[in-house]
């Protein structure tokens, strides 16, 4: 195991930085690193490092949400308003549509199929998107008009609302029937994500007020707070819907309303975690990769990703109509919505676990839109929101 970190981390780093010197995403680099070392390549990482990836990649996850959290300015997601809410969900309908439109033509599946598809496909990389933002509002582009936390928020709850769409397809898939009660928990996961996590948020807020400890045992205890939410939601499912990760998001942002000073000395605490939380992550995003099925699949699953990507676009531009945002803005916005990698890396693989017959070609399809997407994306937002933003 640490033979296997110590190539993840120095081989990711410096596949990293090589990218950057070519000016591409120094992710497609960790991605590259992940899909050398993987099983279906060199197969130089260690079993155990594979059984324990997926609770690795939610760590990183963790790590990223909270210090976006701990960063938004709720105040600034008010003033948005709309937008804000219908980012959640329309691109992803839009997506999920167009995969219903374009697969039974292109792949000759059945609309199902097409669905559960476009439910594993349609979600947005968190991962991906959050520290771009992150590093936008560092530098005051776009912020003025809350285009970096508007893109922030969307992202974090898309994930939520994909999620259960995948759930009641692939239930009927199974056999099921669809149950109306599987929509409603779509907000009841959200509200009592952000109601649990905002409630610890401010305790936390209340603790530290009273007891003072160094700023890395804060961390220390946000970690394991945000670890306790992510093993509410498993204990819970089934009995209540809780969303996990907009809880560890909630609390990062009650904390930084009630303790703005210790939210702002912990945001560039978790920074630091990410320069390592980060590199773990796409490494091992890149090694779940089957680069064969990707090559089975052909010009019709490409053209079938892009496909689908211009319906997604044009989920962005409608949510953002009757809006202050222009033309070069919205381009940005439906850019930066572009990326995919953490959610796909997840549940590409179920449907065929699951023995679905869709399974082969929607893990096929999750693999390459995330080879696609997740560099595309990056890439984009990197030379594109200087020329698109205005810097405040």
């Amino acid at each position: 195991m640490l033979t296997s970190l110590s190539l993840v981390f120095l081989l990711g780093m410096l596949l990293s930085w090589a990218f950057q010197k070519i000016r591409l995403p120094g992710l497609l680099g960790m991605l590259l690193t992940g899909m050398i070392l993987g099983p279906y390549a060199l197969n130089m990482l260690d079993g155990s490092i594979l059984g324990i990836s997926a609770d690795l990649r939610q760590i990183a996850l963790i790590i990223i949400l909270t210090r976006a959290g701990l960063s938004l300015d709720i105040q600034d997601l008010k003033k948005v308003g709309r937008p804000a809410v219908l980012m959640c969900f329309v691109p992803a309908c839009f997506e999920i549509i167009g995969m219903i439109l374009l697969a039974p033509r292109l792949l000759g599946i059945s609309i199902l199929d097409a669905a559960i598809m476009g439910a594993v496909v349609g979600a947005v990389s968190p991962a991906v998107i959050v520290p771009k933002m992150l590093n936008l509002m560092e530098k005051g582009y776009g912020v003025k008009k809350s285009i970096p936390q508007l893109i922030l928020a969307g992202a974090s709850v898309d994930d939520v609302f994909v999620i259960v769409m995948f759930t009641a397809f692939t239930g009927l898939a199974q056999g099921g029937t669809f149950s109306p009660a599987s929509i409603l928990s779509i907000p009841v996961s959200i509200g009592t994500g952000i109601v649990a996590g905002g409630l610890a948020g401010v305790l936390l807020a209340l603790f530290f007020r009273k007891v003072h400890i160094r700023d890395s045992a804060k961390v220390v205890i946000l970690l394991s707070i945000s670890f306790l939410m992510i093993e509410l939601e498993n204990r819970l499912k089934g009995y209540v819907p809780f969303s996990g990760l907009l809880a560890v998001m909630s609390i990062g942002i009650a904390l930084q309303k009630k303790r703005y000073e210790a939210a702002a000395r912990l945001s560039v605490k978790y920074s630091k975690l990410w320069v390592a939380a980060e590199v773990l992550l796409f490494v091992l995003v890149g090694a779940t990769v089957d680069i064969s099925y990707a090559m089975k699949a052909g010009a019709a699953a490409v053209i079938l990703i892009f496909g689908v990507l211009i319906f997604r676009m044009a989920g962005v531009f409608f949510c953002l109509l009757g809006t202050d945002i222009n033309r070069k803005e919205r381009l940005f916005c439906m850019i930066a919505y572009m990326p995919k990698a953490t959610v796909q890396a997840a549940i590409g693989g179920v449907p065929l676990a699951m023995g679905l017959g869709c399974g082969k070609i929607v893990l096929t399809v999750a693999v390459l839109a995330i080879l696609i997407t997740a560099p595309l994306g990056a890439f984009g937002v990197e030379q594109t929101y200087k020329r698109l933003l205005k810097a405040d």
